[in-house]
């Protein structure tokens, strides 16, 4: 029988990190063999599972992400834009799976990822979970329907503890309606709004930002017409689902040739 791919994961200290190991750990399709947190971090040396507070798993935790990789096929990063960039680079010299969970991440990161996809397959997504990425379609197609009589906006919210914004997922979200009017994102975008700003623009994709309490994710796309709305909502109550999407990802990706994917390919949409 063949032998289960390994699965490293990045961040393993965060709360996806953790929902990542733990998902790795619970598959029967793939298994863990490296965690991986910053230089300097509490959890550096330490017992992965006593470092999580439950019992041993023979696994350290370490620093030294070339070292970790060298015995994996896949990476699951869900981390902060500098590193995952440099996750993407020993990535791809390793030439792993790096399915990237990151937010947040800018042009020059992008950069960075795609000339890293030249050489080792990269699956990105603002948002891994299946119902999300089903949501992005439908807005897509009743975005190109409807035309710029009808006001769209993306409203969003998360816990407290959310550091970017909007969400990588709102973003998504919006690029799916811009493409489905043929417009690119950076031209109808509308971020923020404060103060006497006029009379809306026809075309924008306006953007609302929420966060409080400890709310793992929930997102609206509402089409705004004369006398009528069309509501598009998706409530994520458990990360679970992105981890799960994550790890789905990264063993769809082993059969692939080196490039740049999203979940629309992963899930065949």
């Amino acid at each position: 029988m063949e032998e289960k791919p390994g699965i490293v994961v990045v961040g393993a200290s965060g709360r996806m990190g953790q929902m990542l190991v733990r998902t790795v750990l619970e598959s029967s399709r793939a298994r863990l063999v490296g965690a991986v947190e910053r230089a300097g971090h509490g959890w550096v040396g330490r017992d992965l599972g006593e470092a999580m507070g439950a019992g041993p798993l023979g696994l350290a935790v370490t620093d030294d992400a070339l070292e970790a990789f060298a015995g994996a096929r896949a990476v699951l990063d869900f981390t902060t834009p500098a590193a995952t960039v440099e996750f993407a680079a020993l990535a791809a010299q390793a030439r792993l799976v790096h399915v990237i969970g990151t937010t947040g991440l800018d042009e020059s990161d992008l950069a960075r990822i795609s000339a890293a996809a030249r050489h080792a397959v990269i699956v990105r997504s603002g948002n891994m979970s299946l119902g999300v990425n089903v949501l992005a379609k439908i807005t897509r197609l009743v975005a190109g329907v409807l035309d710029e009589d009808y006001d769209i906006e993306i409203v969003e919210m998360h816990h407290n503890r959310k550091v970017d914004a909007p969400s990588g997922t709102a973003l998504m979200l919006g690029e799916a309606a811009a493409r489905g009017r043929g417009r690119s994102l950076a031209e109808v975008a509308e971020r923020a709004r404060d103060g006497i700003t006029g009379p809306r623009r026809r075309g924008d994709i306006g953007f609302a930002v929420l966060r409080g309490g400890d709310i793992v994710g929930e997102h609206e796309v509402i089409f705004a017409g004369s006398g009528e709305r069309i509501s598009l909502r998706h409530v994520a109550t458990d990360r679970r689902l992105f981890a799960r999407g994550a790890l789905r990802a990264a063993l769809w990706g082993l059969e692939r040739k080196p490039g740049e994917y999203n979940m629309f390919d992963v899930l065949g949409l």
